[in-house]
C-alpha cells in the first residue's frame, strides 16, 4: 500500500531562481494607498437622499485633489508630493507612496450631479450626490371608503 502525500503547490519554487523564490516568499511591497486592485480604496454607500463617497487622503489639501462627473463615472485625480528634505541615501525604511493617483467609479443612476457637495475633513474627502426627485422613497397614504 501505497503512503498519501500532501500536495504543496509551492514545492515547485524549489527550482525556480534565488531571487524570484524569494521575492515571492517575503510576499509584494504594498502601499497603502491602493488595494489589491491596484485602484484608491474608497466607501460609496446611499441615504434615502443622497450617495456618499468617501476616501481617505491624508495629508492632502482640498485644491490637490480634482474631482470630475461626466456621465455616471466619478473620476477622482490628485498627486502626493515627495518631502524635499530628506535626501534619498539617507532613508532606513520608505513605504509612502508618492506621484500621482486616479480612480473612476461608476455611479447608480438618476443621481442630482449638478448639486453635489465635496468636503475634506481630517484628510477624508466626503463627496456627497443627491438622488433626483423621481428615485427618492415617496409614502403614499392609504385612503379608506
Amino acid at each position: 500500500m501505497s503512503d498519501l502525500v500532501r500536495w504543496d503547490p509551492f514545492d515547485r519554487l524549489a527550482s525556480w531562481p534565488n531571487p524570484f523564490r524569494r521575492m515571492l516568499e517575503a510576499g509584494f511591497p504594498r502601499s497603502p494607498w491602493f488595494d489589491l486592485g491596484g485602484d484608491l480604496a474608497l466607501d460609496m454607500y446611499e441615504t434615502d437622499k443622497d450617495v456618499v463617497v468617501q476616501i481617505a487622503l491624508p495629508g492632502l489639501k482640498p485644491e490637490d485633489v480634482e474631482i470630475s462627473v461626466v456621465g455616471d463615472i466619478l473620476t477622482i485625480k490628485g498627486e502626493i508630493k515627495a518631502e524635499e528634505d530628506v535626501e534619498e541615501r539617507n532613508y532606513i525604511r520608505r513605504e509612502r507612496c508618492y506621484g500621482s493617483f486616479s480612480r473612476s467609479i461608476t455611479l447608480p443612476g438618476h443621481l442630482d450631479t449638478e448639486n453635489a457637495e465635496a468636503e475634506f475633513d481630517n484628510g477624508v474627502l466626503k463627496l456627497t450626490v443627491p438622488k433626483s426627485e423621481d428615485v427618492k422613497p415617496k409614502a403614499i397614504k392609504v385612503k379608506t371608503k
